[in-house]
Formats: structure tokens, sequence, C-alpha cells
């Protein structure tokens, strides 16, 4: 595949001096698997670094931006801009997609569209343009990118939509979307408590609300917890 970095210069608005640190940000593991004698480096080690720079450029917009906001209320801010949700979308909409190199298996099940190439990627491109142009360079990149997130899903309940979430997750493992049982309301009509049944990846799961929404909420997040934990490498 041959690279056209200048489509994506023009859509960050940032012109490489170095352009082997953007190929390195765009060459996901998966190509460089197939092709080990030529001994390319993957973009991993990027991703590493532009994960602290991406926390760092977010932590200085937010406190510039809300001085009122005290460090509980930063944290929750920056994590719901931090987040493979948010990335990915920040990273369709800047086409990055179409830019990242990926083996044939990862093509042929549209890796190109996932949620975690997508934002992995984006964090790689952001440590590119910050080793390549210094803190100047990629805090104006990201606070040009970021400014419809700040605005729009700044103070959004989507860290806590575990519904999304789960779906989200299942997507990327290619399982089917899981489904919600009501299995008991308890109470009165007027102060019922309903309990919903989920099954998931194998993973069987109960959420209690006094709505349906919440007790399906309450039992996504189980699921959400018991797929995410240890022995998955999440962020």
């Amino acid at each position: 595949m041959t690279l056209m970095p200048d489509k994506l210069e023009k859509k960050l608005r940032y012109t490489f001096k170095n352009k082997d640190l953007l190929y390195e940000a765009l060459r996901h593991s998966s190509f460089v698997n197939e092709y080990p004698a030529d001994k390319l480096p993957n973009n991993e080690r990027l991703e590493f670094l532009g994960d602290a720079v991406l926390n760092l450029v977010i932590s200085h917009i937010l406190m510039n931006t809300y001085p009122e906001m005290n460090e509980g209320e930063l944290s929750h801010a920056r994590a719901n801009l931090v987040n493979t949700i948010t990335l990915a979308t920040i990273a369709r909409e800047s086409n990055l997609g179409i830019h990242i190199q990926l083996g044939k298996g990862e093509i042929q099940t549209n890796g190109r569209d996932k949620n975690s190439i997508l934002a992995d990627t984006f964090e790689a491109v952001t440590a590119a343009v910050y080793l390549d142009g210094g803190f100047e360079a990629i805090f104006r990149i990201i606070k040009a990118l970021f400014d419809f997130s700040l605005q729009k899903r700044l103070f959004t309940d989507s860290e806590h939509d575990y519904k999304s979430r789960l779906q989200e997750y299942l997507q990327e493992l290619r399982h089917p979307v899981p489904n919600y049982k009501v299995i008991s309301e308890i109470g009165p009509d007027h102060d019922k408590t309903f309990q919903v049944k989920i099954i998931a990846c194998e993973i069987t799961a109960t959420g209690a609300g006094k709505s349906k929404k919440s007790a399906e909420q309450n039992a996504a997040k189980q699921v959400l917890a018991q797929l995410t934990t240890p022995k998955n490498d999440s962020k």
C-alpha cells in the first residue's frame, strides 16, 4: 500500500518534517507481522507515548477552559473525552482509517473501522506530531480536533451508558448484541423494582433498578466489569 501522507497532513493542518514518524504511527502490528524481513517498527511504542501526551494536553485544556472545576470534576471530564469511543469518533471525523496500514486479516474484518484500532492509531499519530513538532504543535491540533467534543460530549453521561459501551465492546469481538430480559418486578406500581438478566460472552449477570432502563444499565455494567478486568489490556 502506497501511503499518501499529504492528505492526512491536510486534515491535521500539520506538515511533518520527519515523515518516517507518521509512517510508523500508521503501521499496525498486523501489517508488520506480514513482513517480518523488513523489520519495520509497529505503532505500539508511539501509542504508549501518545496516550500520555493526549492526557496531558486534554488536562491542560480543561484546566484553562474550566478554572472553576475541582480535581474530581476535571478527572470526570477528561475520562469523558479520552476513551476509546471518543477517540475513534474523532479519528473517523479525520478519515484516519483509510491511512492505516493493516494486515490482510484485519482488512478483511473491517479493521479500518474498529474503534480499538482507530483509537490506538490516533494516539500513535498524537505522539508522532509531538516528537516531530513539540508540545505547541500537538496542543494546537488536539484543541482543534476536540472542540466539538468539548462542547457536545464533555458533560454527557456517556461513561455511564454501560449498555452502549457493552454493545461497542461486543461488536469489536464480533459477538452478537445481548438480549435483556426482565425476570422480576417487585413492589407496588408506584414504587417498583425491576430485575433484568443478561447473557453475553458466556457471562450471566442480573441488574436491579427502579426502571427497566436502569436495571439494564446495571446488568450491562456487571458484564463489562467482568470482560474488562486484568486479563484484558483495556485502557
